[in-house]
Parts: C-alpha cells; structure tokens; sequence
C-alpha cells in the first residue's frame, strides 16, 4: 500500500522576485486608480489584454482576484454573498467569490499589499467568452454597479478545427472593440504601438512555455503547483518587459536544476498529469499529498492556457483571434483529446488527475467519459477528484486522500 511521508519540495529562488514585480503591479493599478493618472480596464483572463495596453490602459484581471480569494480561503465565505442577491452556488465560484467580496468590501490585496484597500474602479469592462458564458453576466453586474461600458467578444465553442472564417469573425469583434476604448481612455489607436505589446505578449508566452516545458525532464524541476503561482506574471503582466525579464530568470534556474539532475519533488517516482482547475483552497495541501506519495503532479491543461504559440506582431488581429480560438478550453472534445495525448507523450505520465470542479463545467473535461476513452486509447490509468476551484464546501479532503494513495498503489503496482 502506497505510504505518505514527509518529503522535501525543492522551493523555487525565483519566487522573490515573482512577487515583487506582482506587487509593483497592484500598488500601480492602486495609485491610478486613486488619482485618476490612466485609465484601467477590467479584462477576462484570456481576453484582449494587449489591445487594452496598447490603448494606454493599465488593466485588472477579476478572475486573478477570483483565484487569490481561493487560495486564501476567502471564497467560501464570499460566495453566499452572491447567491444572496440571484446568483446560484452553481456557476462560476470565481464569480461569486469575486462579486461577494465586493458586497462585503474586502479584497485579498489589503493583507498582502500595504495601503491597498480595494480593488481599482474600471473606467471600461472588456470580456471575452473563450472561458465561458459566466464572464459576460459577471462583466454586466460590475458595468451596472461602476455605470460605466461592458464590450466584449464572442468566440466560438466546441471549435473542432479553427478555421478562417472562425478567426476573421473574431478579429472583426477584436477591431469593433477600439472606437469604444478611444472614447473611454482619450487615446487614438495606434497600430505600432499594438505591434510592439503583441511582440512582448508572444515572447513572454513563449519563455512561459518553455518554462512548463522543463518538466518533461526526468525527474522533472517543476511541479504543476509551483505553475499555478508562477503563472501570475503571463496572466496580469503579458504584454509587459517585467513579465519576460522574470521568466528569463526562472528559466535559467530550472535549467540548471536539469543541468544537476535536481528534482522539484525528492524521489520523483510517479508522474502525474492534471486535467482541470486547480483547488486553489489546497495548493499546498495537495502538494505535500502527492509529494509524500513519490508522485511529482508535474504538467496540466490549465496552465498551458497563457500559451499563444500563433501570436504574431505582423498580423496583429488575425492572430490574436486565432489564439484565443486555438485555446483548448474552446475546443471539442476531439481537438481536446488529441492535445491530451500529446501532453501525456510529452511529459511521460503515469498516470492523469481529472479534477471535476463542481462550478466550473467548462473545464472540468471528465463528464461525459473523456478520461475512459482517453485510459482506453493510451493505457494511463485516470482519477477522477470531485471537488471546486474555489468553494471549498464541495470538497471531501478525507475522500480525496484515500483516492489519492489508492490512485498510486495503482500505479504502484503497474510499474512493479
């Protein structure tokens, strides 16, 4: 039977660093929006983020928020706050979390960040629905409370191949977005301006990458939970010299650490893969879980989603467009399993962790039998943890424990 213990996590140096330039980030959107110096837009995560910066505005990611209160473990207490006035505990945790703290006026950045007390107040919300419906009715709730513009795009879903037709729809809505944003910030568009952010956007994704990437190494530098933290800067600094010039250094450290053979996870015996959310409430709990099972959970879907390989400066809104479309949350199941089989090649896997989040359908990929076809087509035997990205009631922490260890002695006895 697969026995826990106390096993060391090798930290990451880099992470100093990580949080400084996150905290210059916050303490600027802090300043503008106390005096009013730039205008700030509230994007969704996989939304228009360069346009946005390339028009001269400093810009907040609410579901970045959403994930802070998780990890936290404020959601919980949040969430009832909105379903008080119409929103069901079924959709989005990261909304109701997100829309509770702001009823309850209280944010996560106040004990992290001295002299932040609140979140800064949009001058426009800008979304886009690759991720899911929720963001738009989350996006008009803030529009109404600040009285100020929702614009958004609409992609496409359940996008088998991303055709042209898909991608010249979308850059169209991406193009409709400016007058709106020139009359809300003051500034004209500037098409060189937009070459240049998107130039900075691809390279940071492209070094996010190979950061990833590292863990097809074995033993593997990295786990999948150092990558939900330092995925901060490719999700709010995109699009910002700081976010390239910090993976460039966390880079160069899980380098040398292959250079050395140094594992992130000591006695690395079982890779993992992990399908889905993160639990943001046990990042570390899950972590320790895994790690005193010789089990490096070491690659996921979710963070490969601030990868925009066709990101490309000379053709600035067609392949904006095809990025957010290529995104895998967007795609069919078909294109999603070929990209899992992929990953699962790539990074040498024992064994897939489907995490089904109760609030969260959209990425939780094991309701209508992905992970047997997959187990059935590849032989990697699959687990499926039911559980909530942010609302901590829907999970069972006894019943996940005793999955996990039976899910390794599965293993176990595979590789014996």
């Amino acid at each position: 039977m697969a026995e826990e213990k106390e096993k060391k996590r090798l930290k990451i140096k880099a992470t100093g660093q990580m949080q400084k330039i996150m905290a210059d980030y916050f303490y600027e959107l802090n300043d503008a929006a106390r005096d009013r110096s730039k205008p700030i837009a509230w994007c969704t995560s996989v939304g228009p983020a360069e346009l946005l910066r390339a028009m001269g505005f400093l810009v907040h990611f609410p579901e970045n928020h959403g994930a802070m209160l998780g990890a936290t473990r404020m959601a919980t207490d949040m969430i009832p706050e909105a379903n008080a006035i119409g929103y069901t505990p079924t959709i989005c945790s990261y909304l109701t979390a997100d829309i509770g703290a702001y009823l309850k006026g209280v944010t996560p950045l106040s004990k992290a960040y001295k002299g932040i007390d609140s979140l800064p107040k949009p001058d426009v919300l800008v979304f886009n629905t690759n991720q899911c419906r929720d963001v738009q009715d989350w996006f008009a709730w803030y529009g109404d409370e600040f009285n100020v513009p929702v614009i958004g795009i609409y992609t496409h879903r359940g996008v088998k191949d991303v055709g042209e037709a898909l991608v010249t729809s979308v850059a169209q809505q991406i193009k409709d977005l400016i007058p709106t944003l020139e009359e809300v910030s003051g500034n004209k568009f500037d098409m060189e301006e937009l070459k240049r952010v998107l130039a900075l956007s691809r390279e940071c994704s492209d070094l996010w990458q190979k950061v990833l990437f590292t863990a097809g190494t074995i033993p593997s530098p990295l786990t999948f939970f150092d990558g939900t933290i330092h995925m901060g800067p490719a999700v709010v600094l995109r699009g910002t010299q700081p976010a390239i010039d910090y993976y460039k250094l966390l880079l160069a450290e899980l380098e040398e650490r292959i250079e050395n053979h140094v594992a992130a996870v000591d006695g690395e015996k079982y890779r993992i893969y992990w399908e889905g959310m993160p639990v943001w409430g046990r990042l570390s709990a899950h972590s320790k879980l895994f790690a005193g099972l010789d089990a490096n959970v070491l690659a996921s879907t979710y963070c490969n989603s601030w990868i925009f390989s066709d990101f490309d400066e000379n053709d600035p809104f067609h392949s904006m467009a095809r990025a957010y479309t290529q995104l895998f949350i967007v795609r069919s199941d078909d294109a999603k399993e070929a990209y899992i089989k992929r990953m699962l090649d790539y990074f040498k896997v024992d064994g897939i962790v489907y995490h089904d989040a109760m609030t969260c359908p959209n990425n939780s990929n094991c309701r209508y039998g992905m992970a047997q076809r997959l187990e059935k087509e590849t032989g990697i035997p699959s687990l499926i943890i039911n559980g909530d990205l942010n609302d901590l009631r829907m999970l069972s922490d006894e019943q996940t424990k005793t999955n996990v260890e039976a899910f390794i002695e599965q293993l176990e006895e595979r590789k014996g």
